[in-house]
C-alpha cells in the first residue's frame, strides 16, 4: 500500500490486480467475474466495476472476498466457462494454502477501507479455539439421527406432505445440533460446515471431519463408527431395551472387569443425571481427518457433551485439562455426569473429579 494511498483505492486496485493480472495470459472480464462470483444469480459487471473503481470504490461485503479467495486460489476456476467458484473440498492442500493467505490480505485490506474489525480465519485465534477448531480447514459434517417414525408421526409439521413442513422436526437431538453448529461456523469461518442426519450421508461425507450426535439407540453411523474393529474403546453404550436384564447405561471393560455408569431418574420418572460420553479419535474411514462422537442414554447427556466444549464459562477450562489429561494421544474418551436441574442442563466441568466417571486411555 502506498502511504498515501486511500485504504479504500488499496483494496479495488488489488482486486482488479487479481481479476487483471493474476493468472499471466488469463485475462479476466468484470462481466465473467461476475457470473463465478455470483453463482446462479451472476453479480452485475457495473457492481464489480464499482469495487474496482480507482477514484470512489465501493468495499464489498466481506462474503464476496471470501468467493475472491476461493476463486482465485486454484486454477480450476477458469480451466472451463462458465468460470466459478469451486466448492472447498475439491481444493488441494497448497490451494487451501493459497486461499487463506489471499483471504487474510483481502480482509486486512477491507478491514482497513472501512475502519472496523472484520473476521479473518487463521490471523489470530479463532472465536473458542480448542477442539472445536480444525485448522486444516477441511470439510465438517455434523451427523444427527433421524426420529423414529412413531416420533415423527406425532409432528405435524415433521410430515413431508404437510404444507409447514419442517424439515429440522425430523432431526433427533435438535438442541445439540443447534449449540454445536454456530459455534462451530465461528471457530471455524474459513471452514465448510455442514448438518446432516446418518440416513442422508454420502459416501464422501464419511471421509470428512465426522462429528455424531447421538448414541447407538438412533444414531446409525454412531453404531457403524462404534463397531468392533473399527474404535477400539473399552466404552459400549448398552441401548436402552427394556427387556434387556443388564442396565441402560454405558459399559466400560477394562483389566478383565465390567462397571456400569447409569442415568438417575427421580421418584417421579424424571431425569435428575444423565451420562455423557465425549471421544475424539482418527476417522476410521479416513485417517487424515478426525471423528468426535458427543452423546448420552437421553438427549440432555448429547447437549451436556457438546456444551463441555461451547460454553463460554467452561469450555476455556474443559479444553485446557483435555490438552493437559491427554497431551501425547491422538485418540480419547471421557465419560462424565450431566447433572439436569428442573429439565435444564448444568454444564460439566470436566476439572471436578466427581464430574468424571471414567477416563481413557
Amino acid at each position: 500500500m502506498y502511504p498515501t494511498e486511500d485504504p479504500r483505492q488499496a483494496l479495488a486496485r488489488r482486486l482488479r490486480a487479481l481479476r487483471e493480472l493474476h493468472w499471466p495470459g488469463q485475462g479476466i472480464t468484470q462481466h465473467q467475474l461476475g457470473q463465478a462470483l455470483g453463482g446462479r444469480k451472476a453479480l452485475s459487471a457495473p457492481l464489480i466495476s464499482s469495487w474496482e473503481s480507482p477514484t470512489n470504490p465501493a468495499v464489498p461485503p466481506a462474503s464476496r472476498l471470501h468467493a475472491y479467495a476461493t476463486f482465485f486460489a486454484t486454477a480450476q476456476s477458469v480451466a472451463a466457462e462458465p468460470y466459478r467458484v469451486l466448492p472447498l473440498s475439491t481444493l488441494s492442500d497448497d490451494e487451501l494454502r493459497t486461499r487463506t493467505d489471499l483471504l487474510r490480505e483481502l480482509l486486512q485490506l477491507r478491514d482497513a477501507a472501512v475502519r472496523e474489525p472484520v473476521a479473518r480465519p487463521m490471523s489470530a485465534e479463532p472465536t473458542g479455539g480448542g477442539l472445536w477448531h480444525f485448522p486444516d480447514l477441511r470439510t465438517i459434517t455434523v451427523v444427527c439421527a433421524l426420529l423414529p417414525a412413531e416420533l415423527r408421526n406425532k409432528f405435524p409439521y415433521a410430515d413431508p406432505d404437510s404444507p409447514d413442513y419442517i424439515a429440522l422436526y425430523t432431526y433427533a437431538d435438535l438442541d445439540a445440533l443447534i449449540e454445536l453448529y454456530g459455534h462451530l461456523r465461528a471457530t471455524n469461518p474459513a471452514t465448510e460446515v455442514r448438518f446432516k442426519t446418518a440416513e442422508e450421508l454420502l459416501p464422501d461425507d464419511y471421509t470428512t471431519h465426522l462429528v455424531l450426535l447421538g448414541g447407538v439407540d438412533w444414531n446409525l453411523v454412531t453404531r457403524d463408527v462404534l463397531r468392533p474393529g473399527r474404535v477400539e474403546l473399552p466404552v459400549r453404550q448398552e441401548a436402552r431395551d427394556e427387556g434387556d436384564p443388564e442396565p441402560n447405561g454405558f459399559k466400560v471393560l477394562e483389566n478383565g472387569s465390567v462397571k456400569y455408569f447409569t442415568p438417575q431418574l427421580d421418584e417421579a420418572g424424571q431425569l435428575i443425571e444423565d451420562v455423557a460420553h465425549f471421544y475424539r479419535g482418527p476417522n476410521p474411514f479416513n485417517s487424515k481427518r478426525t471423528v468426535t462422537i458427543c452423546n448420552g442414554m437421553y438427549g440432555r447427556g448429547t447437549l451436556g457433551a457438546v456444551r463441555a466444549l461451547t460454553d463460554i464459562r467452561f469450555r476455556d477450562r474443559n479444553d485446557a485439562y483435555i490438552s493437559r489429561r491427554f497431551a501425547t494421544e491422538h485418540e480419547f474418551s471421557v465419560l462424565s455426569r450431566i447433572l439436569v436441574v428442573r429439565g435444564q442442563v448444568v454444564t460439566p466441568d470436566w476439572t471436578a473429579p466427581e464430574i468424571r466417571l471414567h477416563e481413557w486411555p
